[in-house]
Parts: structure tokens; sequence; C-alpha cells
């Protein structure tokens, strides 16, 4: 039996993706409702984050959103009180949807998850790990195998990303210290020496973000955090003992099944 954490109760889940590499499903509904042995993905990430004491929960919305408002009044939000972040006159992305959502969000660290990642990962651990660091932003990450990375230093901060397929990289670079102000901690020069991690959907936040996005509209929360590396610690929680699955495909559904009842 996991313990809950009291340090957090309130979340977000990015339900709002058009979810093109889930048709035909997505021809007809979204993909948070696409279920999973008899679950949809939202219901299951809902009843993850009750495992931990997280009960206030936004969801933001844009594809077929009017099914997701259905199916959240039907179940009663399955158990949670549900905070809908309305994004039907624009997807917004990552970024974008987690800034617009701000209102519900602005008052302590909360986490940020994608609708569609199962996992079984410890997430009390990874809270409980945030608040001893207490970085602005803690990234769950695992060593598995996959085509675009982010990278991290020795002592597990956030330096780049990596596309392994197209050879793209970007390294976050310091911005030039005022003379009133320490330099930040600069990053390593060789790509070579940075650690590459998977990122998992999941991430603790601190809502000190919301005053530093210079962003306004659309935007992911991959640039806002590559930006954010330069003068801020962004770290990176390993958890690759844990189950976990990004059921972005078909396919990806099917193999969920198997690891999760």
């Amino acid at each position: 039996m996991n313990t809950p954490s009291a340090s957090i109760s309130r979340a977000m889940i990015l339900a709002a993706g058009l979810g093109t590499r889930f048709k035909p499903w997505t021809d007809k509904h979204p993909k948070a409702l696409a279920p999973v042995n008899g679950k949809s993905l939202l219901q299951r990430n809902i009843d993850y984050l009750q495992q931990y004491g997280i009960r206030e929960i936004v969801v933001n919305v844009h594809h077929f959103a009017d099914q997701i408002t259905e199916a959240l009044r039907a179940a009663k939000g399955w158990g949670s009180e549900i905070f809908i972040s309305d994004e039907t006159a624009a997807v917004l992305e990552t970024g974008g949807g987690l800034k617009k959502a701000r209102r519900w969000l602005d008052k302590a660290p909360f986490v940020l998850m994608n609708v569609d990642i199962l996992t079984d990962m410890d997430l009390g651990a990874m809270v409980r790990d945030h608040f001893v660091h207490r970085p602005l932003v803690t990234l769950a990450v695992t060593n598995r195998s996959t085509s675009r990375y982010f990278l991290f230093d020795e002592k597990d901060h956030l330096r780049g990303w990596r596309n392994v397929n197209t050879g793209q990289e970007r390294l976050s670079r310091p911005a030039a210290a005022s003379p009133q102000t320490a330099a930040p901690a600069q990053p390593a020069r060789q790509s070579g020496a940075l650690i590459q991690k998977a990122f998992s959907g999941i991430q603790v936040i601190d809502p000190a973000i919301f005053d530093l996005m210079r962003l306004d509209g659309k935007f992911s929360t991959v640039d806002l955090y590559l930006d954010l590396a330069a003068s801020q610690i962004i770290r990176g929680y390993d958890h690759s003992d844990s189950k976990l699955i990004d059921v972005g495909k078909p396919a990806s559904a099917e193999e969920a099944e198997r690891l999760f009842i």
C-alpha cells in the first residue's frame, strides 16, 4: 500500500491533444477516453493520483471536449474534484495549456502528467524527492530506449535535449550574469558527457514557474524547460524500475492491457 503524500493536493492531466497517432479511435473520440481493460486512460490516471492523496485535478480539453466533460460529469469525477480548462477555441500544447490553467495551480507545488501515460511509479517517492531538492521542476525519467531524450549532467540537472533519429540537439546555455547577480552553474560543454534519459510525461512543478513563462499562446513544456534550465534547476528523477507505457498508438493500448489489469 502506497503512503499518500500530504505535500501535494492538486494535479493537472493533459488531455487536450488530437491523438493523431491513435487513429481510428480518435476520429470519433478523444484519446483520453480510450479504454484499457474497461477503464479509460483518464479514469486510470485519476485513480493513480488518488493513491497519493491527490483529489483536486485540472483536466484540459480540446478534441471532442464534450465527451470528456460528459464522462467526468456522469462519473462524478471518479471521486475527485475536477476543474475543466477549456481549450476548445485553440489547442495550446503542453506549455500553453499549463499556463492557461494557472489560476488553479499557482498556490503550491503540483503534479503535471500526460493522460496517455500509465505507470506504477511511486509518485509519493518522487514528490518527496522534489521537496528534498527543491528544484523548479522534477521530471520523471527512465533509461528506456526512445528517439528523443532529455540530457542531464552528473547532478541530474537538465542541460539539453537530443533526437537520436535526426541528430538534432539543443543545449541549455546560461544567460550572461549581471554584476549584481552570481553566474548560474555552467552546463557541460561537451554533449557526449551528458546523460540521456527518456521523459516519462510526469513532473512535479513549483508554482514559481508561472512568473518565469515568457511565451504566450501555443508552446511546449519541452521548449520552456530548455529555456529555463539555463538559470533554474530542473532535475531528473529516475524510476527505471517501474512499469511505464506511453499509450500513443493502438498497438500500445494492447500492450497496456497486459501490463495494467
